[in-house]
Order: structure tokens, then sequence, then C-alpha cells
């Protein structure tokens, strides 16, 4: 009885038991109200972010709730093995064939195909620039002299290689035979006359001995006729050959006629423009005469006198607001040659090239020749190309692209780079320029008086230029837009035999010319348009990005009857899983290296701590009871109790109730 009266006065329990021990602290601690405990979180309660346990659980989930068909199969069918390894097989064959023809539709749309598209337009158009030349070089006055002596030279070679007397023929006026013993000395690069062994034969003699042999009574298929080029210090030559002596004469006349020509001054007097009535008659557009306006007059090297009519520098260009020929450009041309060099120039009639207003005119390159003593009708139709640029195709806006300077006072067009390559190429490797093409600044026309080797350098660098070893066909990409026109021509001999008199007799009175060879000195030409109605031929893209996504979408609902929703369900399957996998291989690394007594190097590192060395609140408590000192217990410093570090030593000898009672207040933290 009195231990039971001792048990009812005494408040604390002798069992050290965790929940009245922690009420006694309670009540030592103060009067104040009791903090609520937190409570723990119900199943109906639901986090902000969740995510499945297991790839079961979650697999589970989207079969159920998904909107992709067949994946529903997975699920009901788990009870059955074979129609689930049925629905899986024919799921994943499904998903592959889809991803399969995605994978075509991508190297469609990155291949970047375009359509070509044709419209046609019918407005009134604007009348291309028409560049008209006389097919007569001038003997100028200042290299008058240099040009006789070539033609003494080529009369003197002439006969030594044909045995022809070319002096009452070619030469302009009767000249004398002085210094005749000395022609073979006065110009470089003499014609020659060069055999050809046969083939699989060595040769006997050096080529420079059969190049002295001069014997005319060769067989024309065992030789061949040439001149000789060599380098600036003659370690290297080769011999420009044609295995026709026309063509061998004219342009061994053309390269020294070239090397005379350069010595001109630009601001030569006879550079400048002829008068025109001395080479174009009449002259009408839409029934109306022309006038010094409507045309500017430039100088071709081969072509003569050269006259541009319409082109972008005349104040009003002119307008075709009807087709046909009484609506275009009628023009009355002399082709008598006056004072020709018939070397260089071996047709009679006139040139002419239909061009852009912004185009340079090429005469050798897009021209067309009129036949003197017939009437020519060049019938017109107009062509637009609009090409896509970018990953759509190569080509420039405007040439600011293009690594090659445009040396054209005009637009970019690709003929424009390729002339200006070529030129460029000519003053970089022979340090001069090509008197065909605009000379860049502070460089010189090339001439072999002061560049000697310009003709080996050139003939290397055409031979390079037509393999495209230049790169200059690579470099000029095409335009995007282009503007051509095509052209259709019709003959008919002008003027008729019953109206050639008074004809011949108004043109000799209007222009104060006597015409004395009548049909061979005039040629008419009409240029007009046939129709208004022009081609417009535009690229657009073939594969656009709505109609890729339209051809994806019309795959996945074939493949699975789904729509952009499934596409984000199948996303959000893809992330949890991946949120799943994280979190697992996370809880995994902790569990191993960050739980503190866990594994065997946390036990050591706790066995082999020393009791000293722990905090006061891990210190052991006194074995007796009469070490207990009375008063108010202090606060516990930890809410948890610490870890049982005596079960990781030896075990302890066994303690009578009391020592154990006080050994677990101790360890609690309690007194």
């Amino acid at each position: 009885m009195k231990g039971d009266e001792l048990k009812a006065q005494d408040p604390r329990p002798s069992q050290p038991t965790r929940g009245p021990m922690k009420e006694e602290k309670r009540e030592e601690q103060g009067s104040g109200p009791e903090p609520a405990a937190p409570q723990r979180p119900t199943e109906e309660e639901e986090a902000l972010i969740e995510f499945h346990r297991s790839y079961r659980e979650l697999f589970q989930f989207f079969c159920n709730n998904t909107t992709i068909h067949g994946a529903i199969r997975l699920v009901c069918s788990k009870h059955n093995r074979m129609k689930t390894a049925f629905w899986a097989v024919l799921w994943l064959c499904t998903f592959g064939m889809m991803y399969w023809q995605f994978v075509l539709l991508f190297e469609e749309y990155l291949s970047y195909p375009v359509s070509l598209n044709i419209n046609l337009n019918s407005d009134k158009l604007v009348f291309p620039a028409v560049t008209v030349c006389t097919l007569n070089p001038y003997r100028y006055t200042e290299i008058k002299e240099e040009l006789e002596e070539l033609d003494r030279i080529t009369e003197q070679t002439l006969f030594d290689l044909y045995k022809y007397n070319s002096s009452s023929h070619l030469l302009a006026s009767p000249r004398g035979h002085r210094g005749r013993r000395h022609l073979p000395d006065t110009l470089p690069h003499p014609l020659q006359r060069l055999p050809v062994p046969p083939p699989g034969a060595r040769q006997a003699r050096s080529l420079a001995s059969s190049m002295r042999d001069n014997n005319p009574q060769v067989d024309r298929k065992d030789w061949k006729i040439g001149f000789q080029l060599c380098n600036q210090n003659k370690s290297d030559c080769f011999y420009q050959t044609y295995s026709s002596g026309v063509d061998a004469v004219r342009e061994w006349y053309r390269f020294h006629y070239i090397n005379i020509l350069a010595r001109l001054p630009a601001t030569s007097p006879s550079l400048q423009e002829e008068g025109l009535g001395n080479f174009i008659f009449t002259c009408r557009f839409n029934q109306a005469s022309c006038n010094q306006a409507n045309y500017s007059h430039f100088h071709h090297p081969m072509y003569g006198n050269c006259y541009t009519f319409n082109n972008k520098n005349n104040s009003n260009l002119w307008m075709s607001s009807m087709p046909g020929i009484n609506n275009g450009l009628s023009l009355t041309l002399r082709t008598e040659q006056n004072d020709f060099i018939p070397l260089l120039s071996t047709v009679s009639g006139a040139r002419v090239m239909v061009h852009g207003q912004d185009e340079p005119a090429f005469m050798d390159d897009g021209g067309f020749n009129v036949r003197p003593g017939v009437e020519t009708s060049i019938s017109m139709r107009k062509e637009a190309l609009v090409r896509l640029g970018g990953n759509y195709g190569d080509c420039t806006e405007n040439g600011s692209d293009v690594p090659v300077k445009n040396l054209f006072p005009s637009k970019y067009t690709q003929q424009v780079c390729i002339h200006s390559c070529f030129q460029e190429s000519m003053v970089k490797e022979c340090g001069c320029a090509y008197i065909f093409y605009p000379r860049p600044e502070g460089v010189e026309f090339c001439d072999y008086r002061k560049h000697s080797a310009w003709g080996y350098c050139y003939y290397k660098l055409l031979s390079a230029f037509s393999t495209d070893s230049l790169g200059c066909f690579s470099k000029c990409r095409k335009p995007c837009s282009v503007t051509s026109y095509e052209l259709s021509a019709g003959y008919s001999k002008w003027p008729s035999v019953t109206s050639q008199d008074w004809i011949f007799q108004m043109l000799s009175l209007q222009n104060n010319y006597t015409i004395t060879n009548k049909r061979k000195g005039v040629a008419k030409l009409n240029i007009f348009f046939k129709e208004l109605n022009y081609k417009t031929n535009s690229e657009s893209p073939s594969v656009t990005m709505v109609t890729l996504l339209s051809n994806l979408g019309s795959q996945w609902s074939l493949w699975f009857g789904s729509s952009v929703l499934s596409v984000v369900e199948m996303a959000e399957f893809i992330f949890d899983l991946l949120v799943i996998t994280f979190l697992l291989l996370l809880r995994r690394f902790r569990s191993r290296y960050w739980s503190p007594g866990r594994g065997a190097r946390g036990a050591r590192e706790v066995a082999s701590t020393p009791t000293s060395s722990l905090p006061s609140r891990f210190c052991p408590c006194p074995t007796s009871p009469g070490s207990v000192q009375p008063g108010p217990a202090p606060s516990p410093a930890l809410t948890a109790p610490p870890p049982a570090y005596a079960s990781l030593g030896p075990s302890p000898p066994a303690l009578g109730p009391a020592k154990a009672s006080s050994a677990a207040a101790c360890a609690l933290g309690g007194p």
C-alpha cells in the first residue's frame, strides 16, 4: 500500500517511456498552450506535383487514359498474355511505321523542292534596248602607220606560206616594198608552219629545225600553222596552232591588232561618235522618227561603231501598247564597209543584239548579223523568270554576295560576272588588262612592248577558263530575277526589183550619199513585239511548313487515329518516365552515400568516435541514483533520440531495473 501511495503521489512514471516523459517536459517548460502536433496528409489530400511510384503504375495510367487508339488494349487484355503480346507488337509496329513516314516527310521538306508557276500577263510593255554595230573596225589616225606595217608583214607572211600575193586585194592602198628584207624582225611571234608527225611516230628533228623549213610543197594533212608564245624568261613555250590557215591568219592578225589598239590614248578623237546618218539612213519607232536622245554610242574593237537605242540613259523609255511590225523599231542601215580591215571583218552587214536596259551589250555572246539587201523582221516575246534564293536555289539578288567585283557600269548578270572574273584573273596573273573588257583603275591594257609575255599568259588563262579551272562559272551565280526575249526571225528580199530604183534614189538624195553598189549597200531591220502577252515563270516552295504539319497530322491520324493533344500525352508520358527514373536513381544514391550510420563506412566512423568527442547531451549518465541532482531538468536540445551507439560496440553487461531506467532516461536527455 505504501508503494502504491508513493506511485500516486509521484506524477513521474517509473518506466522510461517516451510519451510520459514528453508530457513531463512540457509541464516543466511552462504553462503556455501546448503546440499542436503536425498531422499526416491523408490519402484524399493531393500535393501540388505528384508522380507515379513505379513504371507499372505509370504505364497502366497512360493506357487507361490516353486518346491514342489501341493503347487501352494493352491493359484490358492483361489477363490474356497472347492478346497482350499481339497488341504490343501491333502497337510498336504501327508506331515505327508512322515515324518512318515522318522521316520521309522531313527529308522531303529539308531537300527544299520548288514548284514552277507559269503566269500569263497582258499589259503595256517597255521596249527593250537594241544595239546595232557596223561590223567595220576603223583605221585610226594615231595608229595608221602601225596598221600599215602590220598589213605589209601579213602580205609577206601569206606569200611565204602560200605563195599568195595579196597586195592588190587585202591592202587598202598601194604601198611600196621598202624594208621588206627586215620584215621578219619587225614583229614578235611570227606566223609559222608546223609539221604534224604521224600518230605514234617519234620526231627525228627538233621542232625548231622544222619551223625553219619553209618548203611550201607539203600535204595539207601533214602540217598546221600557228605562232609561238613564251613566258617572261623563255623557259616555257608553246605553239598556238590551227588546222585551218584562214583561222590562223585571222587570229594572228587579231593578236597584233589588239597590241596596236592598246596604244591608243583613252581620249583619242577617233573614238568619238561618228555621225549617225553615215550608218543609219532612217529610224522610226511607233511611226515616229527617232532623235538623238533615243540612242547612245560606244566603240567596239572588233565590231566598230555601235549605237544603242532605248537604253537606260534615255529620258523617256519607249513603251509598246500594240503588237505588230508597225508598232516597233524600224531601221534602214548602210552596210557598205568604209576603210575596212579585211582580216578582222570577213562579213558584211550589221551586228544586232536585243537586251535589257540595265544589261551591257555582249555582241560576241548574244548578237546576230543582218544580211545586206534583205529585210530582217525580228518578232519578240518577253519572258521573266523569278528564282527562289536561300535554301531553295543558288542565286543572288544583286550580286553583292558574289566574290567578284563588277567591272561593268550595269546591274549584275551572270555574263557580267564571268567577264569581270576573267579580267580579274588577267590583271592578277598577267599584270595587264584585256582590251575587250573594262579596265580596272590603275591598270594598263596589254601590249607586248610593255608586257612581253602577256600573250603566253592570256592563252593559258583562256584554256583554263574554258575548263572552269579559274572557278569563274562556280563563283558567278545566276541572278534570282531574269528578263529575256525570245526572238523569231523572218527574211525577205529588199527592195524588190520593181521598187529598188526609186528607193535608192530617195535614200541618196535624203542622205547626200551616192549608193554605188545598190543592193549590197543597204539593209532593213524591223524589231517588234509579236504579242503583248508575256510569260512569268516563278518558283515557289513545294513543301512549306503548313504542308509539312498537315502531312504529319495525316500520318498520325492514319496510324493512331489521334490528334495534337495525343502528341502532348505522349510527351507527358515520356516526361513522367524520365522523372521516375531520376527519382529512383536519386533515392538509391542517397541511401548508399548520404545516410549516416548505414553501410559499413558509417558503422566504422561511429564506432571509432570517442565518447569524449560526443556532444554534452550525448554524454553517459551516472550509474548511481545518488548522483542525480535535484532541480528542474534542462530543456532537451533534440526532439528525436540519437541512434543507439551502444549497439555498435561490444554488448555491455546486463543492468538491473533501476540502472536500466536511469540509463534510458540519460539517453533521452532526462534526469
